[in-house]
C-alpha cells in the first residue's frame, strides 16, 4: 500500500509537472502573471500582518515624527494601489486575452492529436473516455492546475515565513499553528473521503433524476410521453431516486457534521483564542510582551491561518486535478498506431490490382476476418455480399488504412499498402459508408466534404442528380446552399434518411477517384430507388474500379465478380450467373429475396397508382 501510494504521488508530481510545462509552452505569460499574483498575494498577508502592524504601533509608542509615519504609510498606499493596479490589469485585460489564445492552441493541439490517431482509438471505450475528459474545459482547468501549483510552491514559502516570523515574536506561539495543522491535514481529509464516499453512493440515484430530467425535456421523448403513461412510471422513478439522495444523505450527516466542527475548531478557534488568551496574559499580566507584539502575534495568527487554509486547498485540488493532467498527458503522449501523416510512397492514379492475402483481423480478442484471400482487378466491379456481421465492412476500414491486418498483407499493384503515404493512398478511393453522418453545413459542403467554388456548382448538381435527390435540394429554399439540419440554423432543412443517404452517395459520385466504393448504399431506400441509384452507380463507374458491399443481393446482379462472406471468410466466389448455378448459400439467398422484392414492388406500384388517382381527383 505504501508503494502504491508513492507510486501514485509520483505520478501526480509528474502531472503538475507535465501541466506547467504544457501552458508554457501554449501560453508563458499566464504562467508567469499566475506565479507573481500568487507571490503578491502572500506578500500582502504577511506584509501586513508582520512589518505594517508592528511598525505603527511601535512609533506610536515611541512617538515617532509624523511626517515619517505618513512617508511610510503613502509608500505603503503606493506600493499596494500598484499591487491592486497589476492584479485588475491581469484579471481585466491579460488573463480574458491570454485564456481565449490558451483555448484556440490546446484545442487545435487535441482535435490535431484526436485527427492523427488510428480509427480503433475511438472506438476502445477507455480511450476514448481519457478524450473526452481530458477536452472538457480543458483551457480552463490547465490553467487552474497551474495556479494550484503555484498556491503549493509559494504557500509552503509563505507558510515557513509565518512560522519564523511568529517564532520572531514569541517561540511559544508557534506551537498554537499545530492546530490549523490538524485541522487542515486531519479532519479536512477526512471530509474530503466522506465527500467522495457520499458522491460514490449518490451517484446511482444521481443518474436516474439525470435520466428522468432527459426524458422530460428533449424533444426525442415528447410524442410517447404525451400519448402514454409513461410519464407517472418516470415520476415514480424520480421519487425513489430523490429518496435514495435523501437516505445517502443522512448515512453521512452525522459523521460530516463531527468532522467540519472539529475542522472550525482547530482551524480557527484553538489557535484564534488560544493565541489571542495568550497573548493579552503575556501582555496584561506578566508584562512580558509589548502592545506591538501582541498586535504582529494576532495579525501573524490570521495571516497564517488563510496561509494554511491557502495553502492545503492548493494541494487538494492539485490532486484533484491530477487525474484531469493525467488523462491529458495519456492521451497528449499517445503513439499513433497509424498516424494520419504517415509518408510513404506515392501510389500513382493508377489501379492495377487490390490483393488481400492471408488476412487476418481481430478486435478485441474477438477473430474478425480469417485467412481472407482475393484479389480485385482494376476497372471490374466487384461486390461483397453476406448477412449482417459476415465483415463486409471490416474488410472496407482493413483496405481504407482504418486497421492494420493482425495476420497477412493487403497490396496495391503489387506493393504492401502500408508502404504508401497514407493521405494519397487514400485518396485512391471515393467511398459512401452506411454508417454516415451528415453535417450543419450546405447541400454543397456536404457533397464535397470542404468548401467549393462557384465552378464546382456544376459537378455537385450533377452527383445529386446521379443519386436521384436534386429535385428535392432544388426546392429547398436557398437550393444546393441550404444548410442541412437545424442545428446551427433556425431554418436548416431536414430530410429523411433516404434522402440523406443520396447526399452520402453523391459525396462519391463527385470524387475523381480511380476505385469508388459504396458500403450497402441502399439500405435506407425501397426497391424502386434502390434499382435506379444502382443503374447510376453502374452508369457513373464503367471505366472505373467498383466495389460494392450489400447483403440486398439484387443491387449486385451486374457485378463482374461476387464474394460470398460468412464470418469472416469467403465462402463462395463467381459472377451472378455462376453462384446461382451452384445453388449454394448466394443463391438461396437470393431467392428469398427475391420473394420479399417482389412484395415490395407490387406494394410500391399499388401506392404509386393510388397516389395518382388522388392526384387526377
Amino acid at each position: 500500500m505504501r508503494e502504491e501510494n508513492k507510486g501514485k504521488g509520483r505520478r501526480a508530481f509528474q502531472n503538475n509537472i507535465y501541466a506547467l510545462r504544457l501552458l508554457w509552452k501554449v501560453c508563458p505569460q499566464i504562467v508567469v502573471h499566475g506565479a507573481i499574483s500568487r507571490v503578491l498575494g502572500y506578500f500582502e498577508w504577511l506584509f501586513y500582518s508582520a512589518f505594517f502592524m508592528r511598525y505603527v504601533i511601535n512609533a506610536l509608542e515611541t512617538e515617532a515624527e509624523l511626517a515619517s509615519i505618513l512617508t511610510f504609510l503613502a509608500i505603503t498606499v503606493v506600493v499596494f494601489a500598484g499591487m491592486s493596479i497589476y492584479n485588475n490589469y491581469v484579471g481585466g485585460r491579460v488573463l480574458p486575452v491570454s485564456m481565449a489564445g490558451v483555448y484556440k492552441k490546446l484545442n487545435l493541439e487535441l482535435f490535431e492529436k484526436a485527427g492523427n490517431v488510428e480509427l480503433a482509438c475511438f472506438e476502445d471505450n477507455e480511450f476514448y473516455n481519457k478524450y473526452t475528459l481530458a477536452a472538457d474545459r480543458a483551457a480552463e482547468r490547465l490553467v487552474e492546475t497551474v495556479n494550484n501549483i503555484w498556491g503549493v510552491i509559494f504557500g509552503v514559502v509563505a507558510a515557513a515565513a509565518s512560522f519564523y516570523l511568529m517564532y520572531d515574536v514569541d517561540k511559544i506561539s508557534v506551537l498554537f499553528v499545530i492546530f490549523p495543522i490538524i485541522g487542515n491535514f486531519v479532519f479536512n481529509k477526512r471530509l474530503s473521503q466522506i465527500d467522495f464516499d457520499r458522491n460514490k453512493d449518490m451517484a446511482p440515484h444521481q443518474r436516474k433524476i439525470a435520466y428522468v430530467n432527459r426524458v422530460m425535456y428533449l424533444a426525442d421523448y415528447a410524442k410517447e410521453v404525451r400519448l402514454t403513461d409513461v410519464f407517472a412510471l418516470m415520476k415514480r422513478n424520480y421519487r425513489e431516486a430523490i429518496a435514495g439522495v435523501a437516505d445517502v444523505t443522512k448515512k453521512y450527516t452525522f459523521r460530516a457534521m463531527i468532522n467540519h466542527w472539529l475542522r472550525v475548531m482547530f482551524t480557527f478557534t484553538f489557535i484564534f483564542e488560544g493565541v489571542l488568551i495568550y497573548g493579552a496574559y503575556r501582555s496584561l499580566v506578566t508584562h512580558t510582551m509589548s502592545l506591538a507584539q501582541l498586535a504582529v502575534l494576532t495579525s501573524m495568527m490570521v495571516s497564517t491561518t488563510w496561509i494554511l487554509i491557502g495553502f492545503t486547498e492548493s494541494l487538494v485540488v492539485s490532486f484533484k486535478n491530477g487525474l484531469f493532467v493525467d488523462n491529458l498527458r495519456t492521451f497528449m503522449e499517445y503513439e499513433a498506431k497509424i498516424p494520419e501523416d504517415s509518408k510513404g510512397e506515392d501510389p500513382g492514379d493508377v489501379i492495377e490490382s487490390i490483393e488481400f492475402r492471408g488476412v487476418g483481423f481481430s478486435y478485441k480478442d474477438k477473430r474478425v476476418i480469417h485467412d481472407l484471400s482475393f484479389e480485385i482487378r482494376g476497372g471490374k466491379t466487384y461486390a461483397l455480399v453476406g448477412h449482417n456481421g459476415a465483415g463486409k465492412s471490416t474488410i472496407i476500414k482493413l483496405l481504407m488504412r482504418f486497421y492494420d491486418p493482425t495476420e497477412g498483407v493487403i497490396l496495391l499493384n503489387g506493393k504492401d499498402i502500408r508502404s504508401y503515404d497514407l493521405q494519397k493512398y487514400r485518396a485512391l478511393f471515393a467511398t459512401a459508408f452506411q454508417d454516415f453522418q451528415i453535417f450543419s453545413l450546405s447541400v454543397m459542403e456536404n457533397v464535397l466534404m470542404r468548401k467549393g467554388s462557384k465552378e464546382e456548382e456544376t459537378e455537385v448538381i450533377h452527383a445529386l442528380k446521379l443519386a436521384g435527390v436534386y429535385d428535392k435540394i432544388e426546392g429547398l429554399p436557398q437550393g444546393i446552399h441550404t444548410i442541412l439540419t437545424k442545428e446551427f440554423a433556425e431554418d436548416g432543412a431536414v430530410l429523411s434518411g433516404g434522402e440523406y443517404q443520396k447526399i452520402v452517395v453523391a459525396r462519391a459520385f463527385v470524387q475523381k477517384c480511380p476505385v469508388k466504393i459504396f458500403d450497402e448504399p441502399s439500405s435506407a431506400l425501397d426497391p424502386i430507388a434502390e434499382y435506379r441509384l444502382f443503374e447510376s452507380i453502374l452508369r457513373d463507374g464503367k471505366d472505373k474500379t467498383m466495389l460494392f458491399i450489400s447483403h440486398r443481393l439484387s443491387s449486385v446482379q451486374n457485378a463482374d465478380w461476387v464474394f460470398m462472406l460468412e464470418n469472416g471468410q469467403i465462402i463462395e466466389q463467381g459472377s451472378h450467373g455462376m453462384l446461382m448455378e451452384q445453388k449454394g448459400a448466394y443463391a438461396d439467398m437470393y431467392e428469398k429475396q427475391a420473394v420479399n422484392y417482389l412484395a415490395l414492388n407490387h406494394e410500391s406500384e399499388r401506392r404509386g397508382i393510388f397516389a395518382a388517382k388522388e392526384v387526377n381527383r
